[in-house]
């Protein structure tokens, strides 16, 4: 498995979903050997590097063997980064092979390891299976791919649909994008959604869902919470700007908004600009304890993207048994059932953001009925074993496929 992220080095939906199935894919009876780049600075970042003669890795208590190399600098930008991280992952790869180590194929995650990948593909005749978890085009969202960079990244994103073997889409939206981006065939899509890991809610104890609620504005206020990358595409800018409608009628909520990314510091002047600084937390990265606690004590999760492939965090929200209030665009739409599991809203539409909020804050006890529905169908249908499961089906299928191929 080749994955830009794994933990500790997860900042999005991708390296959520690899760091979710690698170990329910050993649980399932899978080998599973994972290479990846390690960020300098980030516990194991020492150990980033790789032994031709002797790969090494790391096992871990998952049961999952991780080889880490180290991350390139960032260079001119992030493909050439991927590009000179790629010569590392690739050798890596080939240090396991040359060495005598046997895989029945290769599982790539998402552009930024299509370099390597297929190399290791055509060296070793191995089939190649690709998740593609986002697109260019889609974060474009119809508008023309203008600079050279989105060109360029477009391009690998069509060199990793060319040479997969079989291609996993994580909603059928993204299935969509697939088809009509790169004149990918159908019947070359299995479609396989994200998981999330179970939630306990015997954790904490009430003084530390207290103390929770306290970092966050107090006891006295409700909390609405968010949590991803801070870029345009996830619209927190859309439910800064539904602060003062909501404390028009809730004046003691407290907006919590996590997460790390480039539009942090526009995020914090835009609520300085409208008056409601006192009112949003912008905390940066919180763990995953600290996030499930907030699901725990938040009266609402709101997630207003204008772009999502598939929406893990509405995923996590509902498993925690937190009512949801989620924009109605990609893999969202498909999550979400609107009015039974949470609420669905207009894209880009701050009053109909506001009205989700003001539903939900208004009416508790149905908010609580859709977020039970909604955790009992994420344990049926998300759990990461079932995900699994679904994944080794699609890996039987291409093993079965190659066996037929005089390669």
């Amino acid at each position: 498995m080749l994955s830009w992220e794994y933990p500790p080095n997860v900042k999005g939906g991708m390296g959520t979903h690899v760091a979710g199935l690698a170990p329910a894919l050993v649980r399932a009876g899978v080998e599973v050997h994972v290479i990846t780049p390690q960020p300098s600075g980030l516990p194991g970042s020492a150990n980033a590097s790789v032994d031709i003669h002797d790969p090494g890795g790391e096992l871990t208590e998952d049961g999952v063997r991780v080889y880490r190399v180290p991350l390139a600098s960032s260079g001119s930008d992030v493909y050439q980064q991927a590009q000179t991280t790629n010569q590392a992952l690739q050798d890596c790869g080939y240090a396991l092979l040359a060495n005598g180590q046997s895989f029945d194929l290769i599982h790539a995650h998402d552009w930024l390891v299509v370099f390597c990948a297929q190399a290791l593909k055509h060296q070793f005749r191995l089939p190649l299976l690709a998740t593609v978890h986002a697109t260019e085009r889609g974060r474009a969202r119809g508008a023309p791919l203008c600079t050279d960079l989105q060109i360029r990244i477009h391009g690998a994103e069509w060199w990793l649909v060319y040479e997969g073997w079989r291609i996993i889409a994580c909603s059928h939206h993204m299935a969509s994008e697939v088809q009509a981006f790169f004149n990918a065939p159908s019947e070359k899509i299995d479609i396989v959604p994200n998981g999330v890991n179970p939630y306990h809610h015997d954790r904490w104890t009430q003084p530390e869902l207290a103390d929770c609620r306290a970092r966050y504005g107090g006891q006295d206020r409700q909390i609405v919470f968010a949590v991803g990358r801070l870029v345009h595409e996830k619209g927190f800018h859309l439910l800064i700007d539904a602060v003062p409608h909501v404390l028009a009628e809730f004046p003691n909520t407290q907006f919590v908004i996590a997460g790390q990314g480039v539009e942090a510091s526009y995020l914090t002047h835009q609520a300085r600009g409208l008056g409601v600084a006192d009112y949003v937390s912008l905390p940066g990265f919180i763990s995953d304890e600290e996030r499930d606690c907030l699901y725990h004590v938040a009266a609402c999760a709101a997630f207003p993207s204008l772009y999502e492939p598939f929406g893990v965090v509405a995923l996590e929200a509902m498993a925690a048994g937190c009512p949801v209030v989620v924009a109605d665009t990609g893999g969202l739409r498909e999550v979400v059932c609107h009015g039974k599991t949470g609420l669905t809203v207009y894209p880009n539409d701050v009053q109909s953001l506001v009205w989700g909020v003001l539903h939900t804050l208004r009416n508790p006890a149905m908010a609580a009925a859709r977020a039970e529905e909604g955790k009992q169908i994420v344990g049926r249908e998300f759990s990461w074993d079932t995900i699994a499961a679904r994944t080794i089906a699609v890996y039987q299928r291409v093993v079965h496929d190659r066996r037929k191929i005089d390669w």
